[in-house]
């Protein structure tokens, strides 16, 4: 089912541009062996582990064997982290010609994993009052409408959000040449920094919206506020737009948003946001802004493809498989669309053990066609799968699988 998605988004041609090498050669084909260890969300896939016996896998990479920990290892060792942000960056281009995301809100968010390398790093705590701990972290920018990622940065546990941002913010620009006022980027206060805002505000086809850290100074200012400042939008909620500048940078000029909550002087409460553009305030605090939770969602839907672990803390190594489950990601979420429910309402660990490793069946070559037979499959799959090559043909993709020596894929539901 995922050599279908494959073709559809084009994987090969990224892991051949990645490895550098053309079809004939082996590395394009380790490189999918990772796309699909992640896919099924699994740590012992390689030689003498958990699935080295399971007929079928090897067979889908287009090897006669699973690759070892070391052919994975120098694999990964001889590519650089441009060589995967440049991947992030062409999956990218393709994902929004498929129509995977639009580009128009996007919501940026570090993700942080407990490590347990014995290196001397910086330790952070999850949460006020817990024990700070070491802590692997990348740093993401995720699609609001459609929950789907964009791209990703990582770095030393030291590296904090105002130095990983311009990264991530280039890798957006390559991915969507944004036109002025075409994206709105939201955080949450982590990314309120001068340095941040200062970036965001340079560039014209992004625009920054990030509220306002609690404290006293900023709370005192807006009960000081007179109540012509604020518009009553509906029962408990009034806003205020107000211009904004910092001491540092008394050249720019910014937007801040007011909501004050309730209907009594005497139970009034505030947030403030800052914005680098001029836009409705009220869509922008209670339509756009709350889509940033989404980020939470997909790391507790997805993060068990390969990013809620952290293992080695070479940059260049972590880039690379990282950045191959991203691959891994975008082809289940072509998947997804064409399961009935409840599977494609299911997280990445529940699809990858109740359906990849649920499935029975076999495989056969017939003439110039590799024929899979299930005979538990799901429902739904068959008007998808069934007489494949023809289906591919009539959306103007090549039937024929490179990786597989231009056999096509078949299947058969029994």
């Amino acid at each position: 089912m995922l050599v279908a998605e494959h073709l559809r988004l084009g994987t090969w041609d990224l892991l051949c541009g990645w490895t550098g090498r053309p079809t004939p050669c082996v590395e394009p084909r380790l490189a999918l062996q990772l796309v699909h260890e992640a896919a099924v969300c699994t740590r012992g896939i390689r030689a003498e582990r958990t699935l080295h016996e399971r007929a079928g896998f090897e067979l889908t990479n287009g090897l006669p064997f699973v690759a070892t920990d070391v052919a994975m290892h120098q694999l990964l060792r001889e590519r650089t982290v441009d060589q995967a942000l440049a991947l992030q960056v062409a999956l990218g281009k393709l994902r929004r010609a498929s129509g995977h995301f639009q580009g128009k809100l996007l919501a940026i968010d570090p993700h942080r994993v407990r490590s347990y390398s014995k290196r001397q790093m910086r330790k952070r705590a999850a949460k006020e009052g817990q024990r700070p701990l070491k802590q692997a972290q990348t740093f993401w920018v995720l699609d609001a409408d459609t929950y789907q990622p964009l791209c990703f940065t990582t770095g030393t546990a030291s590296r904090h959000v105002a130095a990983a941002t311009p990264e991530l913010m280039d890798l957006v620009e390559a991915i969507l040449q944004p036109t002025p006022g075409q994206t709105l980027v939201v955080a949450d206060s982590e990314h309120f920094s001068t340095d941040i805002i200062h970036d965001l505000h340079r560039r014209t086809g992004l625009d920054f919206l990030v509220p306002l850290p609690h404290q006293p100074t900023y709370d005192a200012t807006f009960r000081a506020l007179p109540e012509t400042c604020f518009t009553r939008r509906w029962a408990g909620l009034a806003t205020a737009k107000l211009p904004f500048t910092f001491k540092r940078r008394q050249e720019e000029t910014y937007y801040q948003f007011v909501e004050r909550f309730g209907e009594r002087a005497d139970e009034w409460s505030y947030q403030g946001f800052l914005s680098t553009s001029d836009r409705e305030e009220v869509d922008a605090l209670t339509r756009d802004f709350p889509k940033r939770w989404h980020v939470e969602e997909f790391f507790n839907a997805h993060q068990a493809l390969g990013w809620n672990r952290a293992g080695t803390m070479n940059l260049n190594i972590r880039y690379g498989q990282m950045t191959l489950a991203l691959i891994a990601q975008a082809v289940l979420f072509q998947l997804r669309q064409r399961l009935a429910t409840p599977y494609c309402t299911w997280d990445a660990n529940h699809l990858a053990t109740d359906l990849f490793h649920a499935l029975e069946g076999d495989v056969r070559v017939t003439d110039d066609t590799i024929l899979v037979t299930y005979y538990n499959a799901p429902p739904g799959l068959q008007e998808h799968y069934e007489h494949l090559p023809e289906k591919l043909a009539a959306e103007h993709i090549s039937p024929t699988v490179p990786w597989l020596y231009n056999y096509a894929l078949d299947f058969r539901f029994c």
